[in-house]
């Protein structure tokens, strides 16, 4: 099962129950342009949208078992729920202590992270790089969040994959910061101790504004809902922001480090 199925079962579905685009759109109250792009491949559909497609259309929870079953090839099950956050926020905040993040990383920096240790085979490699390079096309489209990336001095200087694939890795991360809709931040190695030691996290913030947190141990990642621990992430957010260099001092330490022009 995969997305293009999907989209094949979605577009079925109206047909069979007489219903356009326009017509889903009115029903399950999401704009046209939105379900066009789900129809057409270049949004991934969350689950809400599926359970309110299969209301809608009448298809018993055919469409949402569908998209549950594609998330589960698609990646580690426990996953599925956080794409479906990071594919609608308006504004996204992530903080890594030891990587970049994943929707800055290259290809081959990717590789190299998800391969380490000889955990998966290469055939599960493959596949969660692509995962990961698809994620990324958040980046490039035309309702793209704000987003706001803090990496330790750390992140930047941990030869993943060796020297040249973080030379290439460093490269990137100068690409992005040119985005209109990108910040990014490093904490200096000299303030030493701070807040985010004790692991990355990632906060967003969707269109009704609704608020989430995303946090990953070693076994799992975990979605939050609850506004204690929205609040609390939000300070240490507040406490890196405050420790980092400026965008400009951060672009700059990333030249100094990249090896080639």
């Amino acid at each position: 099962m995969n997305f293009e199925m999907w989209i094949r079962a979605l577009k079925a579905a109206r047909a069979a129950a007489g219903v356009s685009q326009e017509g889903l759109a009115t029903l399950i109250k999401w704009s046209p342009s939105l379900i066009a792009a789900i129809e057409t491949g270049r949004r991934r559909p969350t689950m809400e949208f599926a359970v309110a497609s299969d209301e809608a259309l009448h298809t018993g929870g055919l469409l949402a078992e569908l998209l549950k079953e594609a998330d589960r090839e698609r990646g580690p099950s426990w996953f599925a729920a956080w794409r479906g956050y990071e594919q609608e926020a308006t504004r996204l905040r992530a903080f890594e202590p030891c990587l970049v993040p994943g929707l800055l990383q290259t290809e081959e920096y990717a590789r190299a992270v998800i391969s380490a240790g000889g955990l998966h085979q290469p055939p599960m490699v493959d596949e969660l790089v692509a995962v990961r390079m698809e994620r990324q096309q958040l980046l490039q489209r035309d309702d793209s969040p704000q987003c706001v990336f803090l990496v330790d001095e750390t992140a930047v200087r941990r030869p993943v994959g060796g020297p040249e694939v973080l030379d290439a890795q460093l490269g990137r991360l100068l690409e992005v910061a040119e985005f209109p809709h990108v910040r990014l931040h490093v904490v200096p190695l000299n303030v030493g101790a701070h807040v985010g030691l004790g692991g990355g996290f990632v906060l967003v913030e969707l269109a009704d504004g609704e608020e989430a947190i995303y946090l990953e141990n070693a076994a799992r990642g975990h979605v939050l809902n609850d506004p204690e621990m929205i609040r609390l992430i939000a300070q240490k957010w507040d406490s890196l922001l405050g420790e980092a260099l400026s965008t400009g001092a951060s672009l700059e330490l990333i030249r100094k480090l990249k090896v080639t022009p």
